[in-house]
Parts: C-alpha cells; sequence; structure tokens
C-alpha cells in the first residue's frame, strides 16, 4: 500500500468509525496532504519505509517555510494518529512520528502599556457619577493588578480603606493580600458615597450600575475600553493589560520576582517569570539605544 492510499484508508476510517468533526477531519486531510506532498518530493512512497528521521525531516521543513509552532505541534498530532491507525492495521510496524517534537513555543508575551500611556487612561475627568466609578475601577485594576474576574466579585468588606489593603479571592479560592494606592483608594472613597446612594447599603459590591445591580466581567470589559477610546490611547485597552502593566511595572522598579508573583497570586513562579522577559526588553531596548557600540551608524 502507498503512502496516497494509506492516507485515504485512515481519512475514511476516522470519518466512519472514530466519530471526529468535521473540522477535525478536514484539519486531517489538510495536514496529511502535505505530508503526501513532501514524501512524493523526496522518493518516499511506501510508509512502511518511512522512519523517524523522515517525520522530523518533514516538520523541519515545515518550520522553515514559516509555519507556526503550534502548527507544526498539530501536524505532526495527525500524523501519530495516522501511523497509529497503520500499526493496528498491521500496515506499518513502528510508529515513525513518536518521539517526534515539534520547535519549542516561545511563549507570547503578554501586552503592556507604558506609564506615560497608564496615566493617561487614569486622567479621568469627574463629570458624573458613571466616570467616578469608572476612575475608580481602574485605578483599582492598574494599584493592585486585579484579574477582572476579581475585580466584578469584590465587595467592600474586603477593602480596608485605613490600611490601604485589599483581601482577593483569586483562582482555586486562594486568597491574598494586596495593597491599595492612594490614589485608588481617593477614587474608591468618593466612588463609595455615590454607591451608598445609587445601591444602598445592603448590596456588597463593590462596582455597581447607577441602578444598583453588580457589574459583570462584560460590563467592565466594554467600560475599559471606552475609556481608552475616550483618553486618546491608540489601541484598545482590555482589564488584563492593566493587570500586566502593574506587574511589569512592578519587576521594572524592583526585580524582585517573588514580590510580583505574591502579588499577582500566582501558585507556581513559572507563571511569573514571562514579566521578566518584558523586562529584558525594555533593557535591550534601552541599551540598544544608548550603548556606543549597539547605536546604528547613520
Amino acid at each position: 500500500m502507498n503512502i496516497e492510499a494509506a492516507i485515504s484508508a485512515f481519512l475514511d476510517h476516522a470519518a466512519n468509525e472514530a466519530g471526529l468533526s468535521d473540522a477535525t477531519l478536514d484539519a486531517y486531510r489538510r495536514d496529511l496532504e502535505r505530508f503526501v506532498g513532501w514524501c512524493n518530493e523526496h522518493e518516499l512512497h511506501d510508509p512502511a519505509r518511512l522512519g523517524s528521521s523522515d517525520v522530523r525531516s518533514f516538520a523541519a521543513a515545515e518550520h522553515r517555510r514559516g509555519l507556526s509552532p503550534r502548527s507544526v505541534q498539530r501536524r505532526l498530532s495527525g500524523l501519530r494518529r495516522f501511523f497509529r491507525y497503520l500499526r493496528r492495521e498491521g500496515i506499518v510496524s513502528d510508529d515513525p512520528g513518536r518521539g517526534v517534537r515539534a520547535p519549542k513555543v516561545r511563549p507570547k508575551l503578554p501586552e503592556v502599556l507604558d506609564i506615560d500611556q497608564v496615566l493617561a487612561l487614569l486622567d479621568i475627568p469627574q463629570e458624573d457619577e458613571l466616570a467616578q466609578r469608572d476612575r475608580a475601577m481602574l485605578e483599582l485594576f492598574y494599584a493592585s493588578g486585579l484579574r477582572v474576574s476579581e475585580l466584578a466579585n469584590l465587595t467592600w468588606d474586603r477593602i480596608d480603606m485605613n490600611e490601604g489593603l485589599v483581601r482577593v479571592l483569586g483562582k482555586g479560592r486562594r486568597e491574598r493580600l494586596v495593597p491599595v494606592g492612594r490614589h485608588a483608594l481617593k477614587a474608591l472613597t468618593q466612588w463609595r458615597r455615590i454607591h451608598a446612594t445609587v445601591a444602598g447599603t445592603d448590596q456588597p459590591r463593590i462596582f455597581t450600575s447607577l441602578k444598583g445591580r453588580p457589574l459583570g466581567v462584560r460590563a467592565i470589559q466594554k467600560r475599559v475600553a471606552y475609556w481608552s477610546q475616550r483618553q486618546g490611547l491608540d489601541q484598545r485597552v482590555h482589564p488584563h493589560q492593566l493587570r500586566h502593566s502593574f506587574a511589569s511595572h512592578i519587576l521594572e522598579s524592583s526585580g524582585d520576582l517573588r514580590a510580583v508573583q505574591e502579588l499577582l497570586g500566582h501558585a507556581n513562579l513559572a507563571t511569573t517569570q514571562i514579566y521578566t522577559h518584558l523586562d529584558f526588553q525594555h533593557l535591550a531596548k534601552v541599551y540598544d539605544e544608548t550603548h556606543p557600540r549597539a547605536k546604528k551608524k547613520g
């Protein structure tokens, strides 16, 4: 059985017996067609004669032509399933895709705002009650590095206005204590007076509509996006960017990764280490702009 016939048999099996979705089948078909094309270019027509070095060469060729590591990994996953089928059918004696790894996926760096952008975003004119609520919301995002879900669920009893601290219930119901800056405390104090009027004393949630109903995550996201446009930023800001900016700016100033981990509520330090890449990017930029040996020639 040649490679084209083997792939045709596998796709028929996958469609009729494995219960895969049409989208998955289409993805397998596209990926395996690429593999067939590569095999034909290298005159490899018998699947029983393919080895791990062939699959590895195919993956490398796909990466060289611009395919992302994630897409290469998807193609390898399809190939492994294909060869497992061939083994069960007795067409091949071994799985040449086993143990072949895709190129390492580089972590996607979070988008952050620089300090001037943050200050511009937070400079919300206190023109009405809605603006005062939103100012308190954005100030708290940046002051304490909260997730949007954490901010949406935050209640007044969790903020110590005297000590400037907030007890946050994060992922996995892990609680952490985070400082609240003076600008955020001032904005929260102003909003609390309005909140008592529009929501009453029985509503524990901090951020509500002017009718006293708690704001959901989507509503908060919309308000952040609204102010990013209103304040003239050149991008649509989402709440997590303020959390990323909080972490990046603290790490840039202090260099204390463990402290940033505690402030963000990360269970694993590896999660926090993404910000060291951001910090290095900043240092590299400074180096390129200032070091005599790094400057580009005019």
